[in-house]
């Protein structure tokens, strides 16, 4: 079940802020043609990460288990934001960024890196929930801007499930561990851009991302309007049955260095390295645009341009960013 949680505004409220967020490829509100597209930061009621009507909310990011036996995810439809990371031996995991919804649950949950503590600055002081950390890493965690939940510090908020063997079983309840975490940072401007398709690009059908030990395929859907995703070779499905996908897809082309932490095996754990710049690849409404992408500092924001230096727009609605080494 997903919970959409509510702002008390009135219905022409709502339809106002619906309408300010449609693109310029759609009819404005009053049926007077193209509504206007500004590519400046979402106001008020619109969420900052998706560009659709939200109400302001605390964010609340989970790491998601992703080799075999951890699929099929739970609540990954309802995020507005997944991060695609590589770990150990090739592999990957996601990273979920909640706010303007909350699903009932989401899992698999599993073990942070020294990566996401970067990542997650330029979200201010969001919630982090995941399945414990090896000893030499938590004190980085500790030291980091976050509310960092694990089992431990929230046990209310955790429950093994039934479906799978551990340690691909453990789900979180979102409105629990985020009442665990009452100070978490509301959703912020963190570079996203959304409104009508800049010029040019490419018509794609397919787009595959590869990793050492896993691969990514988003195939356009038009009725659908969305990327499909397909993960090592098959569809990716929620527990419910949804297909994921995507309005927007980012492949962002980042440093991927060894860092100093090791697995229990000895695999030394790749660092993505998210600040800085570099190119990108943008995929929406069955194209792909050519960008570059800069983040000066941590507590930045990661803005996304065109090559001629002008904001990429997003297609309103989810966007997965696949972290790729370049």
């Amino acid at each position: 079940m997903r919970v959409r949680r509510g702002s008390g505004r009135t219905g022409a409220a709502v339809a106002a802020v619906m309408c300010a967020a449609m693109t310029a490829g759609l009819s404005s509100c009053s049926g007077a043609g193209p509504a206007p597209v500004s590519p400046s930061p979402p106001g008020r009621g619109v969420s900052p990460f998706t560009g659709l009507p939200a109400a302001p909310a605390p964010v609340l990011a989970v790491k998601i288990d992703n080799v075999r036996p951890a699929r099929p995810h739970t609540g990954l439809g309802t995020a507005d934001i997944v991060y695609v990371e590589q770990v150990e031996s090739g592999q990957t995991r996601l990273l979920a960024v909640y706010s303007s919804r909350l699903p009932s649950r989401v899992g698999p949950v599993r073990s942070a890196r020294e990566s996401d503590l970067e990542l997650l600055r330029q979200f201010g002081r969001p919630a982090l929930a995941y399945s414990g950390e090896q000893s030499a890493l938590r004190p980085l965690i500790d030291a980091a801007p976050l509310f960092a939940l694990a089992p431990r510090d929230a046990p209310r908020a955790y429950a093994r499930g039934q479906d799978r063997p551990a340690p691909h079983n453990l789900y979180v309840r979102p409105e629990r561990v985020l009442a665990a975490a009452p100070r978490a940072d509301e959703a912020k401007d963190i570079g996203f851009r959304f409104g009508a398709a800049p010029p040019g690009g490419r018509r794609v059908n397919e787009h595959t991302v590869r990793y050492p030990a896993a691969r990514f395929t988003f195939t356009w859907s038009a009725t659908g309007d969305r990327w499909l995703v397909a993960m090592d070779g098959s569809p990716a499905r929620g527990t419910d049955g949804e297909r994921a996908a995507a309005r927007t897809v980012v492949v962002q082309n980042v440093d991927v260095r060894p860092s100093r932490f090791r697995d229990r095996g000895g695999n030394v754990t790749p660092y993505t390295s998210t600040v800085g710049s570099g190119t990108a690849l943008v995929l929406r409404d069955g194209r792909s645009h050519d960008g570059r992408w800069s983040r000066p500092s941590a507590d930045g924001a990661t803005t996304f341009t065109t090559p001629a230096g002008k904001p990429l727009t997003f297609a309103p609605g989810q966007v997965w960013v696949v972290l790729k080494g370049r």
